[in-house]
Parts: structure tokens; sequence; C-alpha cells
């Protein structure tokens, strides 16, 4: 009989490539990521240049967005109740067949209307599987070597959102062919399902609470409101991005303004990436921040600054380096985010406020797509960027009157978890750690790999939705 090759050995391991699964889930994982940031790439050009209208590029952001944020909430159910290999295969093998009907949609000219029916099939089948693959994770490593998993795995995503990007517009600026590069997409996915049938992962537990799914749901919203430093967290960063990010109207950039076609595109896309993961690796190697609430603040202010910058050049090395910037600054107010969210948290809670994460980080990417398109539409490309990057540091001085609590958090190693239902000064009490005055016992928070991992967006082991860049 097969078993599971998790199994943990007597002399603790050193690295997490002893395990078997890992080692195959590993590439399978990159595989997805490099399939997801081609295809959006390749869409973005597809629909701008059959349409020439920024709203494509919006509608296009819906698509990505509404299944999510309507599904991804009970995806994390399913992905409790059932097999999350078999969960997980079958959502990757629907994307797979869906990457090859819109190739085949892009090879016949098909309707639009067809192709976001495709895109919306996609998007909700990445929503019900996402959770499953998060989930299955811990299943496949050693205890011991989880958080080097998670490390790893944040790292082969960063690598794959700043290959992904480049790679699909230099193919489609050599073939200029659609069709082809979407069946790349497909067979990335089909190799990536392999892997995942492939994997022998130990026995999930499987535990019923005797609530409704909609009842465990509503107390995850619930105590994201009731916590003002993470509520203000995640509603700064939706805001924020929502309001100032500029991925999914690249293509009119790239197309419009700075006349460097797909290939160029590629690399604008990548600049964020390898911003993000440049700042990661600061991070991670840098001493904990002493003042994290306010290097969030300021991160995201420098976020908007750049925007601007960026809507204003016409210079194809300024709109580039003004990219990395915006990934790098994103990456530090992403750092601080995700590391309230899961310290802040307490263990048995941290499931249902990672999905609420989850649907903020959905809506900022996604549905700040379409509010990109609306305003490219009304105001043009540059305008919209520079209305975008006004309202990310308006942003930052909301959060600041509605939330002053945010400027006061300190180190972030020494976060405490909050109560479920926290006395009137428990919140203060464990988030002003700089005071040291807190009695309740620490949560150890290991910020060094939660630097690495914080940018995961479809994340990521952590968050389900697609990637900034």
């Amino acid at each position: 009989m097969n078993q599971p090759d998790t199994e943990e050995p007597s002399n603790q391991r050193t690295s997490v490539w002893s395990s078997r699964p890992y080692r195959i889930y590993a590439p399978s994982w990159f595989a997805m990521v490099l399939a997801n940031q081609i295809e959006m790439v390749t869409l973005g050009i597809y629909l701008y240049t059959r349409t020439q209208d920024p709203m494509s590029l919006g509608w296009l952001g819906l698509a990505r967005a509404l299944p999510v944020v309507l599904l991804a909430p009970g995806g994390g159910h399913l992905a409790d109740r059932f097999n999350r290999q078999r969960l997980f295969a079958l959502t990757l093998l629907v994307q797979a067949l869906c990457g090859a009907v819109l190739a085949l949609a892009a090879l016949r000219n098909t309707a639009l209307t067809w192709v976001y029916a495709v895109i919306v099939l996609e998007a909700a089948t990445g929503a019900m599987g996402t959770p499953a693959r998060a989930a299955l994770l811990p299943l496949l490593v050693p205890a011991s070597q989880f958080s080097k998993a998670v490390a790893w795995n944040s790292s082969i995503f960063q690598l794959g959102t700043m290959i992904g990007p480049a790679l699909g517009g230099v193919i489609l600026g050599k073939t200029n062919n659609f069709a082809l590069v979407l069946l790349l997409v497909a067979a990335a996915r089909a190799i990536a399902l392999i892997g995942i049938l492939l994997l022998r992962p130990r026995p999930q537990m499987r535990e019923s609470s005797g609530r409704s799914a909609q009842e465990e749901i509503w107390e995850g919203l619930k105590f994201v409101w009731r916590h003002k430093p993470i509520f203000g967290a995640i509603s700064l960063d939706l805001f924020a991005v929502l309001l100032g990010g500029v991925t999914y109207i690249l293509p009119i950039f790239a197309e419009d303004i700075l006349k460097v076609g797909a290939t160029g595109l590629g690399f604008l896309r990548s600049a964020e990436a390898l911003g993000a993961i440049t700042m990661a690796m600061i991070l991670a190697h840098a001493p904990p921040m002493r003042h994290a609430g306010r290097n969030m603040l300021l991160a995201v202010t420098g976020f908007g600054l750049a925007t601007i910058i960026f809507a204003l050049s016409r210079n194809f090395w300024l709109s580039f380096a003004m990219m990395f910037l915006i990934g790098a600054l994103d990456n530090i107010s992403v750092v601080v985010r995700h590391t309230l969210v899961q310290m802040l948290t307490p263990d048995h809670m941290r499931g249902r406020v990672s999905a609420v994460n989850s649907v903020f980080i959905v809506l900022s990417n996604d549905l700040g797509g379409l509010e990109s398109g609306v305003t490219a539409k009304l105001f043009g490309a540059v305008g919209s960027a520079i209305l975008g990057g006004t309202g990310a540091i308006l942003a930052v001085l909301v959060a600041l009157k509605l939330w002053p609590e945010l400027a006061r958090i300190g180190r972030l190693d020494e976060v405490q978890a909050l109560d479920e239902f926290p006395g009137p000064s428990a919140v203060e009490s464990r988030v002003n750690v700089a005071t040291g005055t807190s009695s309740a016992p620490l949560v150890s928070a290991n910020s060094q790999w939660c630097a690495i991992d914080a940018h995961m967006k479809d994340n990521p082991e952590g968050p389900m939705a697609a990637p900034r860049p």
C-alpha cells in the first residue's frame, strides 16, 4: 500500500526539499504561476487590440474579480469537507480546458461575449480550487518544515511572476499569435495537473463544528470588523490599490503612449514583480521594522507618488523604474498587513480571517481593473493613473483619520494575538507593542519568512487572489 512521503524522521531534516511530495509540488506550482501570468498579459493585449476600448480591460478585471468574491468563502468550506488533492486537481483540469477554449476562441475570432464567459468560468473554478491548494501544502511537508515550504513557495511565485509576463510578451511580440500563446497556457496547466495527481499527501483532518457554512463565514467577517488594526490595514490596501493600481491599463501605456508593444508590456509587468521580490529579500535579511505602521503608511504614500510619475512618463526606462518602485513599496505595505492579519488573529480563526483578507485583495486587484477601465474611458489612461495615484495618497490620509492606531504599530516580531471578543483596551494593549505593556502571551512571528511570503497574491498559502504585478 502506498504511504504518504511526509513523515518526519527521528533526525529533523534541514531542507524542505527532502520531502518528495514537495519536490513534485514545487515545479507544478511554478507551472501554474507561469501559466496565469502569461495568460494575463495575453488577454490584456488581445482584448485591447480587438476593441481599442479601455473598458474591455475593465470588464476583464470584473470578470476575474466577481466570481472570486462570490465563491472563495465557499471554496474554503469545500476544502475542509472534501479531499483537497482531488478538488484542486479537478479545478486545475477545468482551468486547463478553459485555456484551450480561449486559444480556440482567439483562433476563430469568437465574439467577445463568449471570451468573457470563459474567463468568468476560469475565475470561478480558481476561486473554488485555490483554498484547497492553500490547505494542501501542510499535508506535503513535515510540520517543522512548513514555514520553509511557504517561503520557497513565495520565491517560486515571484520568479514566475517575473518570468511569465516577459516570456508571454516576447512570444506574442515575435509570433503575433494569440492562440499559440494561450495554448501554451493550457499546456502548462496540464503539466501542473500531472504533478498534483502524483502527490501522496498525508490524510487530512476533517472536523464538523456543528455550525453552518454561513455561520462560520460570518464569524470571520465579524472578527475583522471588530478589530481596528486588521480592518484598517486591509481597508487601506483595498482602496490604495483599487484606486492606484495601473496593471490593467498597462496595455494602453505600452501600445499607445510608450509605443513598446507586447514585448515592452511584458517587461513593464515584470518590473513590478522584480521590485516586489527585491524588497522582500531586503526585508527578509534586515532587522525587523521598529515602526511598522508608520512605514506602511509612508510606503502607500510613495506608491501613489510613483504611480503619478509613471502616468506622466514618456520614457520607457523611467516607466520601468516607476513600476519597479511601485512593486517595492507595495511589498512593504503587504508585509505589514499580512503579518498583522496572521499574528493578531487567534489560530482557530486564521483560515476564515485569511479568506476575508483574500476577498479584499481580489477586490483591490481585479475590481481595481474595472475602475481603471472606467476612468481611462472617461479621462484617458494618463488621467486615470494620475487620479489613481492621488486617490492612494488620499486613502492614507483617511486611514490616519479613521484608524490612528495604525501609525502606532511597532515591531512586527512583537505583535500579539487579539482576543476573539476583546474588551475596550485589548486591541490597543496588543497593537501598541512599543510600550511593552501587554501581558497577553506573545505569538511567535518569524518576520523573516513572512517578509518573503507576504507579496503572494494568489496566493498564496496566503492570499488567493491574482498577484499585484
